[in-house]
């Protein structure tokens, strides 16, 4: 299980950067191509709370979960997922997402987000996501993560800005 440490990843006691290295406006994807079987699930939970609400945010919108942070609780049940097929100094990464938010959730109801993998090109995985406060689901969609090591990527950015 991946817990959400600010901008960190932690796992098994270790920590990792959680976010690619850009260079010159463009992201830069380094993949290792993974045998991950289709069908592994993730999830990811959470009690809404003010602070996941549009009205955290702006005054004037109504006290409900938002669309950024039902997507980020898919995004963690992805990430969950693939925790068993990261290998030593590597982190999995989101790089797509397709999803729609389809009903209101308030301040207290318990969110749920899972994740099952339903397609593998080796170098990208296609999750079909879902998101339920209990009583309906709120969200539905798909998310594309992909394997890194922060480590690799941040060398070679290092490497490409020495001459700047």
């Amino acid at each position: 299980m991946i817990e959400d440490q600010g901008s960190c990843f932690t796992k098994a006691g270790q920590t990792s950067l959680a976010f690619c290295i850009s260079g010159r406006g463009i992201w830069y994807i380094f993949s290792m191509a993974k045998d991950v079987p289709i069908g592994v699930r993730g999830e990811a939970q959470e009690t809404v709370e003010h602070r996941h609400t549009l009205n955290h945010h702006n005054a004037a919108l109504p006290p409900i979960y938002s669309t950024p942070h039902m997507i980020g609780l898919m995004e963690w049940a992805a990430a969950n997922a693939l925790v068993p097929y990261c290998e030593e100094g590597e982190i999995s990464v989101g790089t797509a997402i397709n999803i729609e938010h389809r009903a209101p959730t308030g301040i207290g109801a318990r969110v749920k987000a899972e994740a099952v993998l339903e397609s593998n090109s080796g170098r990208f995985l296609v999750f079909r996501v879902t998101a339920h406060n209990g009583a309906a689901e709120i969200g539905r969609g798909t998310i594309t993560r992909a394997f890194v090591n922060p480590a690799k990527v941040a060398e070679r950015h290092a490497k490409r800005n020495a001459g700047n």
